[in-house]
């Protein structure tokens, strides 16, 4: 009885807090409002051509590597075809997208530098504010170019590198020459060839031997434009025994015609290193967002993907890990929630190289107002890498009876000796949970998204406590008029 009794005053406590936080009262004009461009240093006309490629690499002043990188680049985009699974993509028409536009050339270390429409868009973000908390470093990238990039100056002092991609290539040109389009080839997909060919901005990080980055590094991802196209690029190269926490948002506003953001990340995590990449998206409904993420973990490394997923008309992103030696460990934990007319293709793959490698998938996903999510994964092991261990957990919840979910899971075991689990359950919400939590004082609406919020609690728990307050904002807007 007395267990009884501390469980229903530990659930009146959360049901009173929840009320408190007014669930669906957010501010939606955070992310939906967008400037004018017409004051914009650089416009390009729509549609992707060699001329279009050239422009751009001659705008940034590149070295003829990567104008050469870009032309391969765009050959094998014109190549290879659209992907026939997964989302529907058959709207994309490249012919009207506009591939670069910017609002201003330089990078700039100085807030008071920013160009005015730039600043208020940021500001309105709260980038600045992230900044005053001490954050390790922050980014801005708005449209084709980052705008602004700070690092802490203790870490500059340790040798930590945190600059735009188009900066790192211009500081550290052998650096980037190594690694640049080696984890993720320039022709691995018809995506990553497209950022290949036309990529702008992202981030650049450098993390010397044995230095720990212990608060985050930042990037803010803002689409403003119409029709348009974002392409950033970020290469994360820990050293051997670094540590680096590197966390990245997206956000836009709703426009009535199609745009694409498609992004490539690259990480190399040497020996001993630990790198958690965290992503919080919040893209608008009309924006298609194809991204290739993918790591490499040398002996006793650690790679932590951390993928939330919220917004745009289609999402297809599966973050992998490629276990290359001994003792390397991969983790991704993803969450992904799509509502009317939205279809998040989402999932992982770890590559298990080497013996005595370890892996683990968490896999959640809400589907609600007949929107479709879809987990699809791999987990391959190598024959000859004993000791491997793997375990892949997805959880789906379906709102209404309209809504889809699916699963996907590839499983390629060529080494016997290695231990695979695999679970998946699809549920929904019990009549009994919501009659519980309306007699404890919450409306209807309430009660389901404090209960989507509990389901979504193992990927917020992992975020720093500002971060995880933004994502359980972005649930509520998302969960708002769920009901009648």
């Amino acid at each position: 009885m007395a267990k009884r009794e501390k469980a229903w005053a530990m659930t009146s406590a959360i049901d009173t807090r929840a009320r408190d936080r007014q669930l669906t009262q957010t501010d939606y004009g955070k992310y939906d409002f967008s400037y004018s461009t017409k004051n914009y240093k650089v416009v390009f006309d729509k549609g992707l051509n060699e001329e279009t490629v050239r422009k751009i690499s001659a705008i940034k002043k590149e070295p003829g590597w990567v104008l050469e990188f870009r032309l391969r680049a765009l050959k094998a985009f014109n190549e290879k075809p659209m992907p026939e699974w997964g989302a529907d993509l058959s709207e994309i028409n490249f012919g009207e997208i506009i591939y670069y536009m910017s609002a201003g050339k330089d990078n700039k270390t100085s807030w008071d530098e920013v160009p005015e429409e730039v600043k208020k868009t940021f500001d309105r973000l709260g980038i600045p504010e992230a900044e005053r908390k001490m954050l390790a470093g922050v980014g801005g990238q708005y449209d084709s170019e980052v705008m602004y990039h700070n690092i802490r100056k203790d870490l500059e002092a340790k040798g930590v590198v945190f600059l735009s991609m188009d900066e790192g290539l211009k500081q550290y040109p052998e650096l980037v020459k190594e690694h640049f389009g080696k984890v993720i080839p320039l022709n691995d997909n018809k995506f990553a060839a497209l950022n290949s060919a036309v990529w702008s901005g992202g981030s650049f990080v450098y993390v010397p031997k044995n230095v720990k980055v212990d608060i985050p590094l930042q990037a803010y991802f803002r689409i403003n434009a119409e029709s348009f196209g974002q392409f950033e690029r970020t290469l994360i190269i820990a050293d051997e025994g670094a540590q680096v926490h590197y966390i990245e948002a997206c956000s836009a506003p709703r426009f009535s015609t199609q745009s694409l953001h498609s992004a490539v990340v690259e990480i190399i995590a040497k020996p001993n290193s630990h790198v958690r990449y965290t992503t919080v998206q919040n893209w608008a409904s009309n924006i298609y967002n194809l991204v290739t993420k993918r790591a490499f973990a040398y002996r006793n490394a650690t790679v932590s993907w951390l993928d939330g997923n919220i917004g745009s008309r289609a999402t297809m992103k599966y973050p992998s890990i490629y276990l290359r030696e001994e003792g390397a460990r991969g983790e991704v934990l993803s969450v992904a929630m799509a509502g009317k007319g939205q279809h998040q293709d989402t999932g992982a793959k770890i590559i298990h190289l080497a013996p005595n490698t370890t892996s683990t998938i968490n896999s959640k996903s809400v589907s609600k107002d007949g929107g479709r999510t879809s987990y699809r994964g791999l987990i391959k092991v190598l024959r000859g890498c004993k000791g491997v261990r793997s375990n892949v957990q997805c959880d789906a919840l379906l709102l209404d009876p309209q809504s889809r979910t699916d699963t996907y899971p590839y499983v390629e075991i060529d080494e016997p000796t290695a231990t695979i689990a695999h679970e998946a359950t699809v549920g929904k919400i019990g009549e009994d949970q919501i009659f519980y939590l309306t007699s404890r004082g919450l409306t209807e609406a309430e009660a389901l998204t404090l209960i989507v919020l509990g389901f979504m609690q193992p990927f917020t728990k992992t975020l720093p406590l500002e971060y995880a307050v933004e994502l359980n904002r972005l649930i509520e807007m998302e969960m708002e008029n769920s009901v009648g």
